[in-house]
C-alpha cells in the first residue's frame, strides 16, 4: 500500500480502533488503520480452534453492547453483512437443585420466577429500562453534566453501590441474589467493591430491551462488517503492522492510540509530559481470565431445562458462593469453584458446528498474569450443573493469561478490560484530565477500552476520543448521536 499522507492514523483495530477510524473518515477525513496481526477485529476474531467446522470466538461472544450501543446503531452495519442472533432469554443462572433463575425479554417474566423479590427486582429495573436512553449517553462516555439529571441520578445512587451492598438492601431470595451476582461479576472485581452495581443493572437492562445477541457465524462478523463500510468510505487499513515507535507511522495530523496505557507508553512515553507519563505508569490492570472452548458430541446437558434457551449461562450457585471466588482471586488465589462465564452459540446459530455437533465457550476470572491451568476446575463446575457434560467433549482449546495477551496485545496479564474498572478509573482513566483521550503531547489521543466507559464492544471509547481529535485538531464535529 502507498505510505502516502494521512490526516490522521489508527493504531488497532478492535472495536474502538474502528469505530475511531469509521468516524473521522465519516468526517471526510483520509484515514490510515493500521493493525498487528493478520486479521481485523482485536477481541472479535473468530476461529475453528478445535475441529474443523467447529467455529469459536476466540474473546467476545455474546454482545448486548454491541447491539444497542448509542453509536453502532447510526451505522448500517446490517447492509454490511452484520447479523444478530437473539436466543429467547438472554442469559440463565442454575443452582446446585436443578433449578434455574433467568433473564428473559419480559421484565414480569424474570420478575415473577423470583419468588419473594417479585416486585423489588420490578422497581429496581423498571426505571433503569424506561429511563436507558437518556441514562446511556451520560453512562458510556467522559464523566460531564448530563442531559437528563433526574434519570442519571437515580441509576448512581444505585450504580454506585457494591454489588453485595444491593444485594442486602434488595434481595431476600436465593434465586434473586444469586442472578444479580452472576450480571455484577461481569464487573471482573470483588463483588465488595464500589460501584461493581453498574455493569450488573446495564446488563439487566440490555436484556429487558433487547436481548443479548451473536453474531451469525462468530463475533468476526462485527469486525468484519465495521471494516467493510470503513472501506466504503474511502478508509485504508493494513494488517501485520506492529506499531512500537512513532517513527512507523506515516506523518499525519493526528494518532488515535487502540492501545493500554503500557504499549501507549512504549511507542509514544518519550513525547508526554512527566506528570502524564507518571500517571500512566501507574495505571492499574485487574484480574485475568483462563479461557476455554469445546467442540461438543450433542448440547451441554443442564439439569435446569432453562438453560436451553438461554446464549449465556452463569456458573457460581449462590451470590455467597460468587462473591467468595472473586475475592479470592483478586488476593492472587485460585478457587476451587470459580464463577464460570459460558456461552453456548450453537444452540441457535448452526453455522458454528457441524450437523448434530456443538460449541460452547466459558471463562473464569484467574489472578493477572496467571499460569495455572483452570481447565479442571471450569469442566467441575460445568459438569456440576451439568452431569454427563465432559462425556459430550470431542476437543478442546485452551489459553491462559499469556497466551490470552499473546493473541491480544492489550489484553494485559489477561485482563480483557483494559484495565481494572474500578470506583478509582471509572471515569479518569487513564489517567485525571479534562479529557480522558487527549494525551499531554499535540495530536496523540488514546481510543482505546483504557478510556471511559471502559471494556465491552460498543465502540463508545473510540468514538469520543475521535469526537475529540476532530474538534482539537481539524475544527470540525462527529456526527450526533441523537
Amino acid at each position: 500500500m502507498d505510505r502516502r499522507d494521512f490526516d490522521a492514523v489508527v493504531v488497532g483495530s478492535g472495536p474502538n480502533g474502528l469505530a475511531a477510524a469509521i468516524t473521522m473518515q465519516e468526517a471526510g477525513l483520509s484515514v490510515l488503520l493500521l493493525e498487528a496481526k493478520d486479521t481485523i477485529g482485536g477481541g472479535l476474531r473468530s476461529a475453528e480452534l478445535t475441529l474443523p467446522g467447529f467455529v469459536h470466538d476466540i474473546c467476545s461472544a455474546i454482545h448486548p453492547l454491541a447491539a444497542e450501543s448509542p453509536y453502532f446503531k447510526t451505522l448500517p452495519l446490517e447492509a454490511h453483512g452484520l447479523e444478530f442472533i437473539y436466543p429467547p432469554m438472554a442469559a440463565a443462572h442454575p443452582f446446585e437443585n436443578g433449578t434455574a433463575a433467568v433473564l428473559s425479554k419480559s421484565i414480569e417474566e424474570t420478575a415473577n420466577k423470583l419468588g419473594k423479590d417479585e416486585r423489588s427486582y420490578l422497581k429496581l429495573i423498571k426505571p433503569l429500562v424506561r429511563d436507558w436512553p437518556y441514562i446511556a449517553k451520560a453512562a458510556l462516555g467522559p464523566l460531564r453534566v448530563p442531559s437528563h439529571p433526574i434519570a442519571m441520578g437515580q441509576f448512581g445512587i444505585n450504580a454506585l453501590q457494591s454489588a453485595v451492598l444491593l444485594a442486602n438492601l434488595r434481595f431476600k431470595t436465593t434465586e434473586a441474589r444469586g442472578l444479580w451476582a452472576g450480571m455484577a461479576a461481569h464487573s471482573i472485581q470483588p463483588l465488595t467493591n464500589t460501584a461493581t452495581s453498574a455493569i450488573g443493572l446495564v446488563l439487566m437492562a440490555m436484556g429487558h430491551i433487547k436481548g443479548w445477541p451473536m453474531p451469525k457465524g462468530g463475533s468476526q462478523g462485527i469486525a468484519n462488517a465495521l471494516t467493510s463500510y470503513f472501506v466504503s468510505l474511502g478508509g485504508k487499513f493494513e494488517t501485520n503492522v506492529e506499531v512500537h515507535s512513532l517513527k512507523q507511522l506515516p506523518s499525519s495530523h493526528a494518532v488515535l492510540f487502540d492501545v493500554t496505557p503500557k504499549q501507549l507508553l512504549e511507542i509514544a512515553g518519550h513525547t508526554f509530559s512527566a506528570l502524564y507519563k507518571w500517571q500512566l505508569e501507574r495505571y492499574r490492570y485487574g484480574m485475568g481470565v483462563f479461557k476455554v472452548d469445546w467442540a461438543l458430541g450433542g448440547p451441554i446437558p443442564f439439569k435446569a431445562g432453562e438453560c436451553s434457551h438461554a446464549g449465556t449461562i452463569h456458573l457460581g450457585n449462590t451470590l455467597e458462593e460468587i462473591t467468595a471466588s472473586e475475592h479470592k482471586t483478586s488476593r492472587g488465589k485460585h478457587p476451587e469453584k470459580p464463577f464460570v462465564l459460558l456461552a453456548q452459540q450453537s444452540l441457535f446459530d448452526p453455522t458454528r458446528a457441524p450437523e448434530g455437533k456443538h460449541t460452547a465457550w466459558a471463562y473464569c476470572h484467574v489472578p493477572n498474569g496467571s499460569k495455572v491451568d483452570m481447565t479442571n476446575a471450569i469442566e467441575k463446575q460445568v459438569e456440576r450443573f451439568a452431569p454427563g457434560f465432559r462425556d459430550r467433549i470431542l476437543a478442546k482449546h485452551v489459553m491462559n493469561t499469556s497466551e490470552m495477551e499473546a493473541y491480544n496485545a492489550n489484553y494485559i496479564g489477561g485482563d480483557i478490560n483494559g484495565g481494572i474498572i474500578d470506583i478509582g478509573q471509572l471515569f479518569t482513566r487513564p489517567a485525571l484530565r479534562l479529557s480522558p483521550y487527549r494525551t499531554s503531547a499535540k495530536g496523540l489521543y488514546i481510543c482505546s477500552s483504557s478510556t471511559p466507559p471502559g471494556g465491552g464492544v460498543h465502540g463508545m471509547c473510540g468514538y469520543h476520543a475521535a469526537r475529540r481529535a476532530l474538534a482539537d485538531v481539524f475544527k470540525l464535529r462527529a456526527k450526533s448521536l441523537s
